[in-house]
């Protein structure tokens, strides 16, 4: 039998009888919902005035008015179908589920348990003092043979082991992302264009041995440990464990520690730099490409908190970038990797001019600071010149004398040394630092010493600050074999020398500093104890993200203000949480518990949603019992989760943590360490979903009639993060083979979620069953839906409390589901089962399936927004790639909707792709409208729909007359469009009173040699916003 006839109508067509004018919607007197909208000519709402008896007439028979030649649709009829579908559809998911048992079983056991309110501040309080128990740790870790880790075990042709790389035992290593380290000592690496046998690198790296036993004893103290450096200011990286460093294909080490984040941000403070580049013609050739290096470097040396401009100059004066006249920029990677793109398009021509220059450099500077953008702290001007310049002594009088507050950097280009003493003299009155860069080697360590320059406040004024960087992507080292990224963060410190006899010259050793994983840290926040938060999934070249732009539902910044106060409290918000990759919204309100982490610079916060949230559901149960029920070979438990702590002794590394529980449980290993109460919800939940794995088995068993094969596997899980699973079918027959898998992180416990069908029917009311889409990932998979899961939620109320207990469900495959929609629906009607995000389950045409209902009904879902059916919700992504513009940032940019490798950033400009946060509409059906009919006029012709609730789902049905052409209406798209910020970073001016102005390059009195001065360190930085 096929899914199509038609129904015709005697009755004469109105839109037939006057001109097809534009798309209009013309209301029904005789729908269910009353909320249709106005859109009519004058003649057409004429007509229906004169035939309302008509109407009521055929309204009295449950029908909707049919134009000529136009299919009938009957409203019972629809409601009814709905009414079968849905009967069915909750009869075949509770008996495959077996939620109605599960609920009876916790229902049993309702008098002996107990529902205690999370207590927020409490819980964020706990989390902070351990937070803080574990920085100290960190912070008293770093106090402070030579082994070239690129030439350790390598030997020459006589099979002996060559200079500076003897033998160096590596082994494996879980805590080291199973790399090869030698944890009794560190090695050094360093960069291709540092001589490893420079005076200062040998006396560095001799003094620096003394580290090796600290690192050693830091890391026996606290296991949790990752990567202790030190990083030199001659170019050499300290780090522990030692490590084989590799060189990339081409036999070279890029990686300098001194132009990493940490370093730079603990050896400077935040500055705002105009590059001044001379592009008069004697600048051409090897001159124009030593300059164009030198800017590259300096812009190396940048940072998130640093400011920036280029402005080149011959007889007259323009910024390489126009849309950035007369302003600063935020030195983040894009404007630093769009810089360098247009300063290899610089060409050389004319004669310079540099007080024009200058005079436009100080201008900028001077704006900025009196407004108080940019970094409000250090200002520098660098200079790059080849030497022929004239007319820059009233600049300085004008606009820096006496204070001198900005600080004037001079770099002579080329092997010319007549211009030397100009160049000299401006960076020495200016309390600057001059060099001189005559090939593209040079440049690398010569620049490098405004660094040092920048950094005499700090030690001057005794600043050793402890820095904290932003959450950033990286694996520590570059090299040649492919790292896995990680979200991690460093503190990092200045050391300085502190004979009394430099202190005036600011000499910078170096920077020392550790790495801390965010995972680490949220284990001292184990999910279990809370719910909520928006999942941050770190982008490409991932930079610092605003609180703001997390919970962009704080418009007037409560919480942010709150928090960057480090105060201690509460705020509640109503929030949008997305789902299912941003296609779903929940809403939610959530209560925000905040407090500061003494000794530290930040604050910590935990969202409790309210409702589900905040309740936790305890009971007791045997040992014994639990042990028989937690062993059965279906039960899995969250692996991500801390249930016993497996990672710091090595003998227990190789646990899971169900084995780790077991051994707790029975004694066998005293020294094990387990969260207690966490274990006694797991012990618990065991018990009590034991019979489910009887009652699936016995179905399975009985199911003989092939028909009935449609149901692929059915599963629960439990607030305390145990999974249950039971298949009714053979492996090699189930629909989506991931599903449930642990690299399947949507649909188990991770460390970041709760399976999506376990929150979506955490918000669906009781009874209800939420339906969803499976899709498989890949290039290779199928462009439809491979199955559908359906899942509810089990609570249990003890004093007028209640609290989710478990979420279990089904998943079946898309035809079983499709056959008992047809076998409900005889009429051949065009019709739709959707969700309620508009997605479609059901439709004649397999293509529709899993789409988006507004691309592939324009018209009625224009309707049903109108009508208040649907609400369009906007949602943000912050996880999207955009196409850079062909020419300059004020360009339309593109969005990237697949997902991208890390590797964004190319040569040319029009292959670029750079992270963005992306705005984009979200469609909620309203619970409120169960049923709603209406009538489209589409130009030629009228179409006619009927909508209907499918009870006991999030399911609706959606009827249409198939004979009307609405294509005139656009598509309904959820489209994504950027969106633009702009950030200022505030801090505090240091300025260092005594400094000695005259080390400004040249000739130097200041001995190379200096013994190294080892202060204590520690690492870690925590979003101020809790991850999902």
């Amino acid at each position: 039998m096929g899914w199509g006839c038609s129904f015709l109508s005697p009755y004469p067509d109105p839109s037939r009888i006057t001109m097809p004018g534009l798309p209009r919607f013309y209301p029904n007197p005789g729908s269910t919902h009353n909320q249709a909208p106005c859109y009519q000519q004058p003649g057409a709402w004429a007509f229906l005035r004169k035939t309302t008896v008509i109407l009521w007439l055929l309204l009295s028979s449950t029908s909707l008015a049919p134009t000529w030649g136009q299919t009938k649709i009957p409203l019972e009829t629809v409601k009814l179908w709905a009414e079968t579908f849905g009967r069915g559809l909750y009869d075949t998911v509770t008996k495959y589920s077996g939620s109605l048992l599960l609920q009876k079983k916790y229902k049993d056991v309702e008098s002996s348990l107990k529902i205690e309110e999370v207590d927020g501040l409490e819980l964020v309080r706990k989390f902070s003092e351990d937070m803080e128990n574990m920085l100290r740790r960190k912070v008293e870790a770093v106090k402070f043979d030579y082994y070239n880790s690129v030439l350790i075990n390598e030997r020459d042709e006589n099979g002996d082991y060559v200079e500076l790389g003897a033998e160096f035992v590596l082994e494996s290593n879980a805590h080291f992302s199973n790399l090869r380290v030698n944890t009794s000592i560190s090695s050094v690496q360093l960069p291709t264009n540092v001589y490893n046998k420079d005076p200062d690198i040998l006396n560095g790296v001799y003094m620096s041995e003394a580290l090796n036993p600290v690192f050693v004893e830091n890391f026996q103290r606290d296991p949790t440990l990752t990567w202790q450096y030190f990083g030199s200011s001659t170019g050499f990286f300290r780090i522990y464990p030692g490590i084989k460093w590799t060189p990339d294909e081409n036999g070279v080490i890029t990686f300098d520690c001194r132009n990493r984040g940490w370093y730079i941000q603990a050896a400077t403070s935040p500055k705002d730099i105009v590059i001044l580049v001379d592009m008069s013609g004697s600048m051409k050739g090897l001159r124009m490409a030593i300059a164009k290096h030198t800017i590259t470097t300096i812009l190396d040396t940048l940072g998130e908190n640093d400011f920036v401009n280029i402005i080149a100059y011959n007889d007259y004066v323009h910024y390489i970038e126009p849309c950035f006249k007369g302003i600063l920029v935020q030195a983040d990677r894009d404007n630093r990797e769009h810089f360098k793109q247009l300063v290899d398009e610089l060409a050389v021509k004319g004669v310079g001019i540099v007080d024009q220059a200058l005079s436009e450099a100080f201008q900028i500077l001077k704006k900025f600071q009196e407004a108080r953008q940019g970094s409000v702290c250090n200002q520098a001007i660098m200079l790059i010149t080849d030497g022929a310049v004239e007319g820059y002594e009233p600049v300085f009088e004008k606009y820096n004398w006496p204070d001198r507050k900005v600080r004037v950097f001079t770099y002579l280009i080329g092997r010319e040394v007549s211009f030397a003493d100009r160049l000299k003299w401006i960076a020495c009155n200016n309390k600057g630092y001059y060099t001189q860069i005559s090939t593209l080697a040079d440049a690398q360590e010569n620049v490098m010493e405004y660094l040092h320059v920048l950094s005499r406040p700090m030690v001057i004024n005794h600043d050793h600050d402890i820095i904290w960087t932003e959450a950033y992507m990286d694996s520590k080292l570059s090299t040649s074999k492919a790292q896995s990224l990680m979200l991690l963060t460093t503190v990092a410190m200045p050391v300085f020398s502190k004979k009394n006899e430099t202190r005036s010259h600011g000499i910078l050793l170096g920077v020392v500093g550790s790495d801390v994983t965010l995972k680490e840290l949220m284990k001292l926040a184990p999910r279990y104890k809370y719910r909520e938060g928006k999942k941050l999934k770190p982008k490409p070249n991932y930079n610092s993200v605003d609180l703001s732009e997390v919970e962009w539902e704080d418009q007037a910044e409560i919480l942010r203000t709150a928090m960057i106060n480090r105060e201690t409290g509460s705020f509640t918000m109503d929030v949008k949480v997305p789902l299912d990759k941003g296609k779903r919204v929940l809403f939610l309100t959530n209560d925000y518990f905040f407090t500061d982490i003494s000794d530290t610079p930040f604050s910590l916060g935990v969202v409790l949603s309210q409702g589900h949230g905040e309740y936790v559901l305890l009971g007791n149960t045997s040992v014994e019992e639990g042990l028989h029920d937690l062993l059965h070979p279906d039960l899995t438990v969250a692996s991500d989760w801390i249930y016993c702590i497996t990672d710091i002794d090595p003998d227990h590394r190789k646990l899971s943590q169900l084995e780790a529980m077991v051994r707790f449980l029975t004694g066998e290993d005293p020294d094990l360490e387990c969260d207690e109460e966490l274990v006694r919800e797991v012990l618990f939940d065991a018990v009590v979903t034991a019979p489910m794995e009887a009652y699936w088995t016995a179905l399975a068993l009985n199911i003989s009639d092939e028909s009935e094969q449609g149901v692929d596997v059915a599963f629960l899980g439990t607030r305390a993060g145990l999974l249950r699973s039971s298949f009714f079918v053979g492996s090699e027959k189930v629909s989506d083979r991931m599903f449930l898998m642990p690299d399947d992180e949507t649909s188990v416990f991770t460390m970041d979620n709760f399976p999506l069908w376990y929150r979506q029917a955490s918000e669906q009311p009781a009874g209800s069953f939420v339906f969803n889409l499976r899709w498989v990932e890949g290039p290779e998979s199928p462009r439809e839906p491979v199955a559908v899961t359906a899942s509810t939620a089990v609570t249990v109320t003890v004093d007028k409390k209640t609290a989710i207990a478990a979420a279990v469900g089904i998943q079946m495959k898309v035809e079983f589901l499709q056959r008992q929609f047809w076998a409900a629906t005889e009429q051949d009607l065009d019709c739709f089962v959707i969700d309620n995000n508009g997605f479609i389950l059901i439709s004649e045409r397999s293509q529709e399936t899993g789409r988006f209902l507004g691309e592939v009904d324009g018209a009625v879902m224009t309707q049903l927004l109108n009508m208040g059916v649907f609400k369009q919700v906007t949602m943000y992504d912050y996880q999207a790639m955009c196409k850079l513009p062909d020419h300059h940032p004020s360009a339309a940019q593109p969005l990237v909707s697949a997902p991208l490798s890390t590797t964004a950033h190319k040569h040319k400009k029009q292959d670029l792709l750079h992270p963005c946060d992306t705005e984009y509409p979200v469609f909620v059906h309203q619970t409120a409208i169960q049923e709603t009919n209406g009538i489209i006029d589409c130009g030629g012709c009228q179409k006619i729909f009927v909508m209907q609730q499918i009870p006991k789902s999030n399911l609706l049905l959606l009827v249409t007359d198939p004979t009307c052409d609405c294509s005139v209406f656009p598509p309904v798209l959820q489209e994504a469009t950027e969106v633009k910020y702009i950030l200022f970073i505030l801090q505090d001016v240091q300025d260092g009173e005594g400094e000695n102005a005259q080390d400004c390059g040249g000739a130097s009195d200041t001995t190379a040699w200096l013994p190294l001065f080892l202060l204590p360190l520690g690492a870690w930085v925590l979003p101020p916003q809790l991850l999902w």
